[in-house]
């Protein structure tokens, strides 16, 4: 497996972890519609959270939530158009992001809720 797989894998288990002891019902990972893919569905309370979850060795080159780039949430809309379409729900829908650097002793993790609210430019 490529570094960079094994470093995104890795950074997606923190992340299930960390959002479990949150209190977070993890519902789905790595969910593909199509060509695209959600990284993590989970319940919080009354919401229906998308999770987007952006990992890093290092944070030489910038911090890893700078990378969803409005070209990459518009992927990430169609596969929640998808997902939906699938599942549907009555429950709200929340984007979060959680951004891992992968630090020498323990890792870094920052959870951004309502990281992104989708435009309809993002949906098309």
């Amino acid at each position: 497996m490529a570094e960079h797989l094994r470093t995104g894998s890795l950074g997606e288990q923190l992340a299930c972890q960390f959002l479990e002891r949150k209190g977070f019902n993890i519902l789905h990972r790595n969910w593909r519609f199509k060509h695209d893919e959600l990284d993590i569905v989970a319940l919080d309370g009354r919401f229906l959270v998308f999770v987007e979850v952006k990992t890093r060795s290092t944070d030489r080159w910038g911090d890893p939530e700078d990378d969803v780039s409005p070209a990459k949430i518009r992927k990430l809309m169609r596969a929640v158009d998808g997902y939906l379409d699938a599942f549907p729900t009555e429950l709200e829908l929340r984007f979060d992001v959680v951004s891992i650097t992968l630090k020498p002793h323990e890792p870094e993790i920052l959870h951004i809720t309502d990281a992104f609210y989708p435009t309809l430019d993002e949906q098309s």
